[in-house]
């Protein structure tokens, strides 16, 4: 469609000029037919896929809206998705860019493996799940009233989806763009985000709700003159309690676009991509050489990932963040939490996003389900850091005493099969 190739075109350039991005690492991509790999011949197995199996049994159905927003609700609630993790985004990134503006922007739902992404109007519900081992597979359902309502596995998406911007497998991102009054993003200056990317360079092309002092993001702006595409109209973008005057939130679940899950839609997503890039380099390295060993090049995608799951790279908050929706709350409430109350997934919001500093989808299926000599090299490699025993004490400075005690006591109470050394450590 008309949209799919403004889109495509768009964010292809993005993707070219992504690497200007602070803090991102752009890697080139894995071959997803690769005999160890075989991406697009895999059936997955993810919360989509196990949910559209439900569909065809006839185990469940799917409750249709006449509101407009027809099954999103019940999709949402059948992957356990919450509504308050909403997050809007205005700018003209989606196979239905020609429905997205700033007056209509598509809304994001996510969940630790799942994600869905809803437009006012829009033909489908765009989703994108996480398999264990094959990483984030899309699909799209027809959001009109139908008999007998199905997921479609979608490999258009690939040609955003799997490049630089996700770690060079198939995976999800978020972007920051100049977007202009009708949300067609500036090439120039998009760049993909995560926790290392500065506060001040965040959520273009997003509205942002919530309180963040005098730390500046370039949400709820748009650039309003050709001439100069990337210069945006901020006056009054900031510290938004809510989107009246903007956009009306009629035909969504919920009326607002919450900074926190935002900022930890950034995290996840790249945390999640570079456990799945790890699993495939083990996978295709093992089938090609015959051997498990740990290569150099496995091990510097190994560090990557260790260090990316303590945060050791992640840019300061200067000012204290709030949300504006419950997702502070529920999400903390999914716990594990240890025998002291504590949790991997408490914020701090004040100087950092997370209280403990290690990545909450250290308990996901994907981190457990990657190779065993690379968990095992993980695992040691996290053992070194948390215990002070690593070499490169430089790279994890940021780490105190007590985030490091704090994290291997966390981890000892709430996560199984540890490796035996770990529940002989102080």
């Amino acid at each position: 469609m008309p949209g799919g190739r403004r889109f495509l075109a768009s964010f292809a350039v993005l993707t070219l000029f992504a690497a200007g991005s602070a803090g991102q690492v752009y890697l080139e991509n894995l071959p997803i037919a690769h005999p160890a790999i075989r991406y697009l011949q895999t059936s997955p197995d993810d919360a989509v896929s196990r949910l559209s199996a439900q569909l065809e049994r006839g185990t469940i159905t799917l409750d249709f809206r006449e509101d407009g927003t027809g099954y999103l609700a019940s999709v949402l609630q059948n992957l356990g998705v919450n509504t308050d993790s909403q997050g809007l985004v205005f700018s003209k990134t989606s196979s239905q860019a020609a429905k997205i503006s700033p007056r209509n922007p598509r809304a994001i739902y996510f969940a630790d493996d799942v994600a869905v992404g809803f437009v006012r109007g829009g033909e489908v519900i765009e989703l994108a799940a996480r398999d264990p081992q094959q990483g984030v597979s899309f699909y799209t359902l027809d959001n009109q009233s139908q008999d007998r309502p199905a997921f479609t596995r979608s490999e258009a998406c690939l040609r955003c989806h799997d490049g630089p911007a996700t770690g060079g497998v198939p995976g999800m991102f978020v972007s920051s763009v100049f977007p202009s009054a009708t949300g067609t993003p500036y090439p120039g200056g998009a760049i993909v985000t995560d926790h290392r990317t500065p506060f001040s360079d965040r959520y273009g092309g997003w509205y942002v709700n919530g309180r963040h002092g005098e730390s500046r993001h370039r949400g709820n702006a748009v650039a309003p003159n050709p001439a100069q595409p990337d210069v945006l109209a901020t006056a009054g973008t900031q510290n938004l309690a809510n989107l009246a005057g903007r956009v009306s939130t009629n035909g969504y679940l919920s009326p607002v676009s919450d900074i926190v899950a935002l900022l930890t839609f950034e995290h996840q997503t790249q945390m999640t991509n570079l456990i799945t890039r790890l699993g495939w380099e083990a996978r295709i390295a093992h089938h090609d050489s015959g051997t498990p060993a740990i290569t150099p090049a496995l091990q510097s995608s190994i560090d990557a990932l260790v260090a990316y799951m303590l945060f050791v790279d992640e840019a300061p908050l200067s000012d204290r963040v709030e949300g504006v929706s419950s997702f502070t709350k529920t999400f903390v409430q999914r716990g594990p939490r240890d025998h002291a109350g504590r949790s991997l997934r408490e914020f701090d919001l004040r100087t950092r996003l997370f209280r403990y500093p290690l990545s909450y989808l250290v308990y996901d299926a994907a981190f457990d389900r990657l190779p065993s000599p690379i968990l095992d090299r993980v695992y040691r490699r996290l053992f070194d850091v948390l215990t002070e025993r690593e070499e490169d004490r430089r790279t994890f400075a940021r780490l105190t005493g007590a985030d490091r005690r704090a994290i291997l006591g966390i981890l000892k109470d709430t996560k199984p099969n540890l490796p035996t050394y770990w529940r002989t450590a102080p």
